[in-house]
């Protein structure tokens, strides 16, 4: 029995090869989720070390870009910005602060939309016949407004003649159906927007091989030098994480294109008395990320050019492109000097510009919807195309955003170009410019308002800004709306500037005028309110006041965000 209960020697040593490999494999599961465990490990060692230094590199470009204080004061502002934003958000608040956001929109929806007017709200069931079109249009060129035609508006409309107006409308009427889209089907519209963009690119004394291309207005131009920008920098250095400088005093599609292409935008002061950006600090702000710079030529707020030089400079030596936006300035600034006036330089004779943006239906006349953007080399204008191969309908290509546009805008543009030619673009120059610069000598030599009102900077083309002393200048903005002008309210300083245009050289006097009483006036209110104990800057009620002088005060700007918001819902109620 004994020796029959022993286990027989092959079926033991079986049995122990058995339990080996089943020790040996527990041994390298074990082994296996160690190295697992280890791997994973590293790899969460790598994208913690990666988030770290992604975020160190920030803070130190921050702490060079902006320095010690600017970095502790610019978080300040976020934080108190939030908590604002936060306790408007708070129930009572948020329901008294919706209460007055709907009073102003009802106000403004009165003067916007006129409540005995007739409206069409549908397709009439029959079509009508073209005279009775042709009296409500009438009609509705006839509604009360701003009259520009007397020279009452800053800006707006630099034209206004009644033969180039009818030559515009000629031209418009021949294309009127043409679409650029379509070249072998419409090609005279072709060639003429070649041409007129050739002839923006001679104005601005561009290199051989430069292009570029027309746009609807100078916010599409602005947007595609950016786009063109990011692409560039994406296709030649890999960068991701886009970011541009721009002056504060840049024009506002500047942030539009940052806001609609995720590059990040960051501002830069413009101090005073130059009102210039201040080159040291955009030199600050250049870092790998960095895709563009900007310079205007002149800025909208307050007419002033910055010194494109030193920024054609700075591109240079960091290999960052260097956009202009002469938007504004068009078709004046390229013939200061010629005019006689003191300029600087700005185009493409400095290296370092490689796109400027160019309205041609502000100072070139043209009907509005035009304007151009330009471009150092073909290659930097082929970075704005959008290009798709592969489309079921086709192969498409299209050198902007739009696709269909209206060629008989840039018939229009072109036939307003020929028609004024270099003669009568220089002779405007010397009218506006010198108007300008009459209005601003009488600002500053008159008594009443050389003692009140601050020119901002050495405006050198046709806008000049000023700022007042001891008077709330919104007040002065509202009492010479009532008088029937149309200025412009500005702010970070509060301020109104005037874009001189022809119709207004013919009134320029009226409006020194004007001006000066009502600064004589709201002296003497000011007077009257400190005899009797108010404060001294008055009350602000007028329209002016109450936009920016409340918007001026708060830390968050969600509730100017909602008027404006308002605003343009208005521009849509039929």
């Amino acid at each position: 029995m004994t020796g029959s209960s022993r286990m027989p020697v092959s079926l033991r040593e079986g049995f122990e090869n058995v339990k080996k490999r089943s020790k040996a494999a527990r041994s390298n599961r074990s082994l296996a989720l160690g190295a697992g465990m280890l791997n994973l490990d590293l790899i969460r060692n790598i994208v913690f070390f990666l988030f770290l230094l992604r975020w160190t590199r920030r803070a130190l470009w921050k702490l060079k870009g902006r320095g010690l204080i600017g970095t502790v004061v610019e978080a300040y502002v976020d934080i108190r910005r939030v908590l604002y934003g936060i306790f408007l958000r708070l129930p009572g608040v948020r329901t008294q602060v919706r209460k007055q956001v709907e009073e102003a929109v009802s106000k403004l929806q009165g003067k916007l939309v006129p409540a005995n007017a007739t409206r069409y709200l549908a397709l009439p069931k029959e079509g009508w016949d073209q005279d009775a079109v042709r009296k409500e249009l009438e009609t509705l060129a006839n509604m009360d407004h701003t009259r520009w035609e007397d020279g009452y508006v800053s800006g707006a409309v630099y034209h206004g003649e009644d033969e180039l107006i009818k030559l515009q409308t000629e031209a418009y009427g021949k294309f009127t159906v043409a679409n650029p889209i379509h070249p072998d089907v419409f090609p005279g519209v072709r060639k003429m927007e070649a041409e007129v963009v050739s002839m923006v690119l001679g104005l601005f004394n561009a290199p051989p091989g430069a292009a570029g291309v027309s746009t609807s207005g100078g916010t599409e131009s602005i947007i595609m030098a950016c786009l063109s920008a990011r692409q560039k920098a994406y296709a030649e250095r890999g960068v991701t994480e886009p970011e541009m400088i721009l002056p504060e005093t840049a024009h506002v599609a500047f942030r539009k294109a940052g806001d609609y292409f995720k590059i990040k935008v960051h501002l830069v002061a413009c101090p005073a008395p130059s009102y210039q950006v201040d080159i040291r600090r955009v030199s600050r702000l250049i870092n790998s990320n960095t895709v563009l710079l900007v310079g205007s030529a002149p800025n909208f707020p307050h007419g002033i050019i910055d010194d494109i030089a030193a920024l054609s400079k700075l591109a240079l030596n960091k290999r960052i492109p260097l956009h202009v936006d002469c938007c504004l300035g068009s078709f004046l600034v390229p013939f200061l000097s010629q005019a006689g006036f003191e300029s600087q330089p700005f185009d493409f004779r400095l290296k370092g510009v490689t796109s400027i943006s160019c309205d041609t239906h502000k100072y070139g006349f043209a009907p509005k919807g035009n304007s151009t953007v330009l471009y150092r080399t073909q290659q930097l204008r082929q970075y704005q195309y959008f290009v798709d191969p592969a489309w079921s309908g086709g192969v498409y290509a299209s050198p902007g955003i739009a696709g269909s546009r209206p060629g008989a805008l840039i018939a229009a543009c072109w036939a307003s170009l020929m028609s004024v030619g270099e003669s009568g673009y220089l002779q405007s120059c010397i009218q506006i410019v010198g108007t300008t610069k009459k209005l601003i000598e009488h600002i500053q030599t008159s008594p009443h308002l050389s003692s009140e009102l601050e020119i901002l900077g050495n405006p050198l083309v046709s806008v000049l800004a000023f700022k007042a002393k001891t008077l709330n200048i919104y007040d002065i903005a509202d009492a010479m709306s009532a008088k029937g002008w149309h200025l412009n309210a500005l702010q970070n300083p509060p301020a109104i500037h005037v874009a001189l245009t022809l119709p207004i050289v013919k009134v320029w006097e009226k409006l020194a005028a004007d001006l000066e009483a009502v600064v004589e006036a709201e002296q003497e209110k000011e007077r009257a309110r400190v005899a009797e104990g108010k404060n001294v800057k008055g009350t602000a009620v007028g329209d002016s006041a109450a936009l920016y002088g409340v918007a001026g005060s708060l830390p968050n700007k969600s509730v100017v965000v909602d008027l404006a918001t308002g605003f343009l819902d208005l521009l849509y109620k039929a």
